[in-house]
């Protein structure tokens, strides 16, 4: 299995507002750099997006070292959230809805392809990659402001 690695982020101008997201998929020495956006939106449907289209992106099953400053997303993978929510109907343990369903129903089936691991990494801090894809986040969020 190829070993690929990924580092997205997510933005967003009021929450919700214009946002976009961004993502680097590193697999040796080759780089692939991904970014989209939309005009009216969430930061973590933003940190959402960058995850499923950067796993989108692969076209056979590798395993995946996931970066992302986005507790939400790294929390929800890593700590079985999602997968619990999506067990009991996509309502969380308070039986309040889970939020983002949407995107989560094409997540989650990623996830499944691909053995990933998840890592959150501190943003806006040392992390080359993490701040490339904030700056490409930005950048895809200005377009609609």
């Amino acid at each position: 299995m190829k070993q690929v690695t990924i580092y997205t982020d997510g933005a967003c101008s009021g929450n919700p507002g214009p946002g976009g997201w961004g993502a680097i998929l590193r697999y040796g020495d080759a780089e692939k750099v991904l970014s989209g956006g939309e005009p009216e939106t969430t930061n973590n449907r933003m940190e959402l997006q960058g995850v499923i289209h950067a796993l989108q992106a692969l076209k056979e099953p590798c395993a995946v070292e996931l970066w992302s400053d986005s507790r939400y997303v790294v929390d929800a993978l890593e700590k079985g959230w999602a997968q619990g929510w999506r067990a009991h109907g996509w309502r969380k343990p308070d039986k309040k809805p889970a939020l983002n369903q949407d995107l989560w129903e094409i997540l989650l089936p990623l996830t499944e392809t691909h053995t990933v691991r998840c890592h959150w990494v501190k943003g806006h801090a040392e992390n080359e990659y993490n701040n490339r894809c904030d700056a490409l986040a930005v950048q895809e969020r200005e377009k609609f402001t």
